[in-house]
């Protein structure tokens, strides 16, 4: 934990900012109200400790501004046993505990453990929510495509089991979703499923959240805390963008897949737990082998059983079935018009099922009847959404193309049908130029 000392007691202050870091914890200690106050609107620190009664700015000015700036910190008041009423009342506007003077160090020291043990029940019940919030989200694989009834299967044969399954796929095709669904179909439903997105995290940090930490491991660490292997025990652990963990790290993960044993950071004591591990990446690993980037060893570990999700332009006939699903999930009531669906079958989805939900999402947001339109179709730009070889140039095929597209849509009056007979082309491969090139409405006349 950070801590921000603060009182005008200039020997006080430098001796319990001195005890409070020989006892683990990370302290800035200042003398001036007002300078904390400015402090605290860069945020950052975990408990505030400050003295009652400081002229011009007060312990009061202080609690206000924390509650201001930064509502999750926590705030011990100092005080002298003519003003411990006002302390209490500084606890129903929103301090956490007081202490008298002359303070107690080994008193102080255990109000910060209290307030540690907080912020970890608090952690756990924001864990649990969002479980809660991914359960509801993540609840079925839509489609009925021979490509996702094959996923299926592979899904329905290997949950009962306790082999390491390694999900691949791109970005946005639902990786999370099929370990979820492992995960609810096998004998460790009724016990936690943690995810860890690797590529979230910086190198540093990696093996404290996979293994968790001993008390004084390293500073700020004033108390143990388990890592997600701990945190999935008797269930299973996520582990996605396996791809980017650095080559230093996977041996650690090696070894704990290979024995299911660990130790913490800081610590020497081994701990086994009963944790099924199931992995993603929408890299090739077996290519990043090759570059030595992905250690081979653990590759073979992790692909026990593989399953590829296969991109959504590969069974774009799950696509109404997945816009009913997200339609019916955003509590919206509406239709797609056949145009919208050939607009939607024509592009090639280059973020997959995540693109077609958040496409979806803006088309809500800019219809307002009972129909969702073509005009209420964006895809991103054509500058972000296409490769290089395919933006448009000046002089290029592209730009002429686009042209072409916009001249016979004027001469249509806007009238797709007479356009794309005018280009020689099915409408539906003309909604697909109209999105590729980002083409405005034109209105029929």
């Amino acid at each position: 934990m950070k801590i921000l000392l603060v009182d005008d007691e200039v020997q006080f202050c430098e001796l319990t900012a001195e005890n409070l870091r020989e006892a683990g914890y990370e302290v800035d200690n200042l003398t001036d109200g007002k300078e904390a106050l400015a402090r605290l609107k860069t945020g950052g620190f975990d408990v505030v400790i400050t003295d009652l009664k400081m002229v011009p700015v007060d312990g009061m000015a202080i609690l206000a501004g924390v509650k201001k700036f930064n509502p999750e910190t926590e705030v011990v008041m100092i005080t002298g046993y003519g003003t411990i009423a006002i302390a209490v009342e500084a606890m129903r506007q929103g301090a956490f505990d007081f202490i008298t003077k002359p303070v107690s160090l080994n008193h102080l020291l255990a109000i910060l453990e209290k307030i540690a043990l907080h912020h970890q029940i608090r952690e756990e019940n924001r864990f649990l929510k969002q479980e809660l919030k991914n359960t509801s989200r993540f609840a079925e694989l839509v489609g009925e495509s021979q490509a996702l009834n094959q996923v299926r299967n592979l899904v329905t044969k290997v949950a009962p089991s306790n082999a390491t399954v390694l999900i691949t796929g791109e970005s946005g095709t639902g990786k999370e979703l099929i370990a979820r669904m492992i995960h609810r179909a096998s004998i460790r439903a009724q016990n936690h499923f943690v995810p860890m997105h690797a590529a979230a995290l910086p190198d540093t940090l990696l093996e404290s959240e996979l293994f968790g930490y001993e008390k004084g491991a390293f500073t700020g660490a004033t108390s143990a805390k388990p890592g997600r292997l701990e945190q999935a025990e008797g269930g299973t652990l996520f582990l996605d963008e396996i791809g980017e963990i650095p080559v230093e790290f996977q041996i650690k993960l090696l070894r704990f897949l290979q024995d299911k044993t660990f130790v913490r950071l800081g610590g020497n004591r081994t701990i086994t737990v009963d944790t099924r591990i199931i992995a993603a990446t929408n890299r090739n690993l077996i290519e990043q082998v090759r570059l030595g980037r992905f250690r081979q060893d653990l590759y073979y570990r992790l692909a026990v059983f593989p399953i590829n999700v296969p991109p959504l332009r590969e069974h774009k006939e799950d696509i109404p079935a997945l816009c009913n699903h997200f339609l019916s999930r955003l509590g919206y009531n509406r239709r797609l018009s056949d145009e919208v669906i050939e607009i939607l079958n024509g592009y090639d989805w280059p973020g997959n099922v995540r693109e077609l939900e958040n496409v979806l999402e803006r088309a809500l947001i800019l219809s307002s009847g009972k129909e969702i339109k073509p005009k209420h179709i964006q895809f991103p730009e054509p500058e972000t959404s296409l490769s290089d070889s395919a933006k448009e140039k000046p002089g290029s095929l592209q730009e002429q193309e686009r042209r072409m597209v916009e001249e016979a849509l004027k001469r249509a009056g806007g009238n797709k049908s007479k356009a794309a007979k005018l280009l020689g082309i099915t409408r539906r491969m003309l909604y697909t130029k109209i999105a590729k090139y980002g083409i405005k409405d034109v209105k029929e006349g």
